[in-house]
């Protein structure tokens, strides 16, 4: 290296070889593994208990828990690259996967105590699917309008919380056995007085309500849970009392990410479909590849792809490197399901009638990617949150 010059960093895209190797891994097992079971899986509205199995013991449900409680001990960046690679080939396996990854953990790893940790980090790398328990009926957008109740009382143990109220729209309900739920303890302290909770499976007064019959990610469980006078340990309060919506605000932007790369992965994989139609299938006597109008629309699709791409990738390193990183996640959820709703309502006008039965792949993609701009903030929710950021808006 010459006088004067230095070492630039990688660029925000390029792959450093372990990365690249992760990557290719996850890819292979998705079509391997993952893709012989999405029609069945679809259909069923459930999850392959097999498949689920087989997440554990590839690493891929605790990718960012350190390797002394089991886990993968990888970054938050290789947990973006698998929920991708799965969402290319499905989106309902990517959102379970994410939520464990994104969520769950991350809270776990950023809030928990030492103690607390020992006792739910090895189960999560091991076998315990988590959910993230925050929505309520009147509380989606407006997240901190919520009714669930934690009364505080004295117990042999010194005191515990008694939950009522309930949850909708919960992700991996039926799979899961913890639960980060967030209710208030102080309904007069308004969001200060909300407090997170691990809720295991099991516990008496928590039970599994109506499972939500959905457009689209049908594999992916999404439940709700009733409380009624379910006693918590005070042992189960996630970080401090009353700093709920703290870790529920900070946990949602990491989140998002997890979104932006599901929606991504979509995209690709509808991109792919679509590409590999457009080379075999053949009108007037050429392959619609050989139209240029067709190139034109998967060049048009691949180069939107990229750019939700460089957002999605930008985001993960930001929030790796410990920089901010609130408005580029914002803006690579909001991006990212623009693009998958609309390559994937390409791709099925690629396939033309075909692409409308359910007998080949991009019908799913399409009903999967509409959910992409609702949960985890709409996207009129990051479009506020990107024009606070940007223009200093209190």
């Amino acid at each position: 290296m010459g006088a004067g010059q230095v070492d630039l960093p990688r660029a925000l895209t390029q792959l450093s070889e372990d990365e690249v190797m992760f990557q290719g891994s996850v890819r292979e097992f998705a079509a391997d593994r993952i893709a012989p079971l999405v029609r069945q899986m679809d259909e069923a509205q459930a999850f392959d208990g097999g498949l689920l199995k087989q997440l554990f013991e590839l690493g891929l449900m605790g990718i960012e828990i350190a390797e002394e409680y089991g886990g993968a001990g990888g970054t938050f960046f290789e947990a973006i690259l698998a929920v991708e690679a799965i969402s290319s080939v499905d989106p309902s396996v990517g959102v379970l996967v994410d939520v464990q990854n994104t969520l769950c953990i991350n809270a776990l790893n950023r809030w928990a105590s030492a103690e607390q940790k020992w006792r739910w980090l090895p189960r999560l790398a091991e076998d315990t699917v988590g959910a993230y328990a925050l929505s309520e009926a009147g509380s989606g957008s407006d997240a901190f309008a919520l009714e669930t109740r934690a009364t505080k009382r004295v117990s042999d143990h010194g005191h515990d919380y008694v939950l009522n109220g309930q949850k909708l729209w919960i992700t991996n309900a039926k799979e899961a056995g913890l639960f980060i739920v967030f209710a208030t303890v102080d309904r007069a302290a308004g969001y200060k007085g909300i407090t997170a909770f691990v809720v295991e499976q099991g516990t008496p007064g928590f039970a599994l309500g109506k499972k939500e019959d959905k457009l689209g990610i049908r594999a992916s469980s999404t439940c709700e849970l009733v409380f009624t006078d379910c006693v918590v340990p005070a042992a189960n309060v996630l970080g401090d009392v009353g700093k709920g919506y703290k870790i529920a605000i900070e946990t949602l932007n990491e989140g998002r990410i997890g979104i932006g790369a599901q929606m991504l992965g979509l995209a690709q994989g509808a991109w792919g479909h679509a590409a590999k139609w457009a080379k075999e299938r053949r009108q007037f006597g050429k392959a619609l590849i050989e139209f240029q109008a067709m190139q034109f629309q998967l060049a048009q699709m691949a180069t939107e792809i990229e750019v939700a791409r460089l957002a999605v990738y930008n985001a993960a390193r930001l929030k790796d490197n410990g920089s901010e990183f609130l408005k580029e996640a914002a803006m690579c959820k909001y991006v990212a399901s623009e693009v998958a709703e609309k390559v994937a309502s390409l791709a099925v006008e690629v396939f033309g009638g075909s692409g409308f039965v359910k007998d080949y792949p991009v019908e799913k993609l399409y009903r999967d990617a509409k959910i992409g701009k609702i949960y985890e903030g709409t996207s009129f929710m990051q479009l506020a949150t990107i024009g606070k950021l940007l223009l200093d808006v209190r």
